[in-house]
């Protein structure tokens, strides 16, 4: 029975899949060329990491070896990215064409000579190279080689009078595989690799995901609930490491009772173990992208609950943070592309990340002796109160808690995400002595954040906004009661960050409003940030 698997490139006979038939189908076409006498594409194949790319391009090599017209290889150069030498470069490739092909090919020192390999001498037949781990190379390894590969192509689209077998260097065609676009935006000198044509690889649709546990059920004969792949879809959307890690837990791990379906409450179990203790070296990568500087300053930006940032692929940032997985596009409108996070795992992790690593230590919350009937007790929580008793520790720790947090470059104001960080973790320590529990949700996947809070037998929901001016407060008490509606609730608190609020407005925007296209009730209440 197979197994699913998140450990490296799947084994289609291990462990489950998704066919992605089409996508092979592309890469293919890619590299034999629509008209395969003339020659072949090259191409880069790009996608985050643990997004399949290698099992992808293995599947094309298995292709091509069956159907029997050209000479391929599929080999790594991770083994060359300590390299920074042509000689020691070229070294490891030309050892491991040796190692595929059992050939005795010359070990070059140049990057000149490397076309010299490509020759009748060495090769009958049209021969597709696919190169794995090419952008773990040096940077200017990569433009040398680049370089040269270009010239290879432009050298055999010179020769038109010949098939493609007839001509000088045989490369038909060849795939570089990274995590990131190899030659784009990184390149500031430019691209000398402009031949190539770009494979982003997706990630699994919904139907595939649907798919590989509809297969799961079929081999075990274990019911996975609809609801549960919904889930696992919409947390993940469709990330094929994350995909299949999380189910490698709902089906092992956290599967204690194979002869009863998967449920909703087993999906929750092992979601919450990864949201919290469970190391994923996919995950641990992501967020150490996202903490380096000057990348951790945008994330914190796109934690703003207010303005959403536009997506534009030259911005070297936005770049990085996309082609590492961190962030992804959400098409607002025919023509509007928008940064968001890759999905709700990761967000809810770099959340996770950085409030804990900022506020390990936040003092004492309240004095021990308070009376706190007002705002907890065995019949529920006082959403009201309990804010304002935030505000109250905000004012009184301010100076020592914000001493070192991350401040905007332009007026150096504290991010708005800082203070969502301090309020979770200053809710969290509140209610671990009381058995309740918070937990951030992300509803759109850019900045908007609720904090969902259960404690004795009851869901609050927090809804966290800056205060900007009337009409988006407006606009803010209405998506909070949409909200609320979706959480099946008939009240939602509406948690409004300023820097100063006089009394004369604290009452006027904190009225209670209850929104007449859903019936939920909203409550507003002010925190003031200035001390």
């Amino acid at each position: 029975m197979r197994k699913f698997s998140s450990y490296g490139s799947i084994d289609t006979k291990l462990h489950y899949y998704a066919p992605r038939e089409a996508l092979i189908s592309t890469a293919y076409r890619l590299l034999v060329g629509d008209n395969p006498e003339q020659g072949g594409h090259y191409i880069t194949v790009w996608a985050p990491r643990q997004s399949g790319k290698t099992w992808l391009m293995q599947q094309v090599t298995a292709h091509l070896k069956q159907q029997g017209d050209f000479e391929v290889a599929i080999t790594t150069m991770q083994s060359a990215k300590t390299e920074t030498t042509a000689k020691g470069v070229l070294e490891v490739l030309v050892t491991n064409l040796r190692s595929w092909f059992k050939r005795d090919f010359p070990y070059i020192t140049t990057w000149r000579e490397l076309r010299s390999l490509f020759t009748q001498e060495y090769f009958e037949r049209p021969l597709i190279l696919i190169l794995d781990e090419f952008d773990s190379l040096d940077q200017e390894v990569i433009n040398q080689c680049a370089n040269e590969f270009r010239s290879i192509y432009t050298e055999r689209q010179n020769e038109i009078d010949k098939s493609s077998a007839q001509k000088t260097y045989l490369l038909h065609g060849l795939a570089l595989i990274g995590v990131r676009a190899v030659l784009g935006i990184e390149n500031v000198s430019g691209s000398p690799f402009n031949v190539q044509r770009s494979l982003p690889v997706p990630n699994l649709t919904y139907p595939e995901v649907e798919g590989m546990f509809k297969w799961y059920e079929q081999e075990s004969g274990q019911a996975v609930e609809q609801a549960v792949i919904g889930q696992l879809f919409y947390e993940t959307q469709g990330q094929p490491g994350l995909t299949c890690w999380l189910g490698e837990l709902l089906t092992e791990t956290y599967n204690r009772s194979p002869d009863r379906p998967i449920t909703l409450e087993i999906f929750e179990e092992a979601y919450a173990a990864a949201i919290d203790v469970l190391p994923n070296n996919n995950i641990l990568n992501i967020i150490s992208k996202a903490r380096e500087e000057p990348y951790r300053y945008f994330v914190l930006e796109m934690f703003k609950t207010q303005a959403r940032i536009r997506f534009k692929y030259e911005d070297r940032q936005i770049n990085y943070l996309y082609l590492n997985g961190v962030v992804g596009i959400e098409q607002a409108a025919r023509t509007e592309y928008y940064v968001k996070f890759a999905c709700p795992l990761i967000q809810k992790r770099l959340f996770n990340y950085f409030a804990y690593d900022l506020f390990k230590n936040i003092g004492r919350l309240y004095d021990p002796f308070d009376n706190l009937e007002d705002t907890i007790s065995p019949a529920g929580l006082n959403i009201k109160n309990l804010i304002r008793r935030y505000e109250q520790y905000l004012q009184q720790n301010r100076t020592w808690l914000f001493k070192d947090a991350p401040r905007r470059s332009t007026d150096l104001g504290i991010y708005e995400a800082i203070y969502h960080f301090n309020l979770y973790m200053y809710l969290t320590r509140f209610l671990d002595s009381y058995e309740g529990r918070v937990y951030p949700e992300f509803p759109a996947g850019n900045g908007q954040i609720d904090l969902l809070i259960d404690y004795a037998g009851q869901r609050y929901g927090l809804e966290l906004k800056s205060f900007t001016n009337r009409r988006d407060y407006q606009k803010a008490r209405q998506q909070a009661a949409r909200y609320g509606r979706q959480l099946g609730l008939s009240q939602i608190s509406l948690v409004l960050f300023v820097d100063d609020v006089d009394e004369e407005n604290r009452q006027t925007f904190e009225e209670t409003y209850v929104d007449e296209e859903t019936g939920v009730t909203v409550q507003p209440v002010f925190v003031a940030t200035a001390a």
